[in-house]
């Protein structure tokens, strides 16, 4: 792999597993910097962002996801941009399988799809949003679209510019790289987030994202 790499990490209060991320990225062959984005954090993400190698930029306030992204692509200098979320577990030969296709022309964005969660969560209704509303406004299937952990090549990001804001950043994403004719692939990682249950916050939680994901994709479909 020849093409210099850039990992773009939005955190919030990610003090307890942003330093193990940031160290595991630096395995990364060609890796050309790790840049984490402290979206406004009260805790200590940016000391220890910092202390495990990376390059911090700072957000005064939480602007959100999408903002974060933002940011920390307009500061990348790679030619092929990574995004990662702060809560990972994950080897370092799943970012080289998200890369890889991008390095060989067989993609111009690729999106991790994790294995099967190992605890019971929701029940699917935030998912099947976003992947119906994907198809709908794109004609593509795509089953991991809500999964952050996506490598992009420097021209796509360039060309579409803006993330949404709130939950339904990926699917925003994702929907205007399609419209542009860009080429996307799922591949299989064996990553895992920090894994929800079905708590009362928990549900609450999805409640937001399905809102979020719900006005994205309202938006989406007057802009066409």
């Amino acid at each position: 792999m020849g093409m210099k790499v850039s990992v773009v990490i939005p955190a919030f209060n990610e003090e307890d597993n942003i330093a193990s991320v940031v160290k595991k990225v630096m395995e990364l062959h060609n890796l050309q910097e790790v840049i984490v984005v402290d979206d406004g954090s009260s805790d200590s993400t940016a000391r220890r962002a910092a202390g495990a190698g990376a390059v911090v930029i700072r957000h005064n306030t939480n602007l959100g996801k999408g903002k974060a992204l933002m940011t920390g692509s307009e500061a990348a200098k790679g030619e092929i941009v990574v995004f990662l979320d702060a809560d990972l577990r994950f080897e370092t030969g799943d970012l080289e399988k998200m890369i890889e296709p991008v390095v060989l022309g067989d993609a111009d964005m690729t999106i991790a799809r994790f294995p099967r969660p190992l605890k019971k969560g929701g029940f699917g209704f935030v998912k099947a949003l976003a992947g119906w509303g994907v198809y709908l406004l794109t004609g593509h299937r795509i089953s991991a679209s809500l999964s952050g952990q996506r490598a992009i090549r420097r021209e796509v990001l360039e060309s579409v510019k803006e993330i949404p804001g709130g939950f339904g950043a990926e699917v925003g994403f994702l929907i205007d790289v399609l419209r542009k004719g860009f080429r996307v692939l799922e591949v299989d990682v064996n990553m895992r987030h920090r894994e929800t249950g079905r708590s009362l916050r928990d549900f609450m939680h999805r409640g937001r994202q399905f809102v979020d994901i719900l006005v994205t994709l309202l938006r989406k479909v007057y802009a066409v």
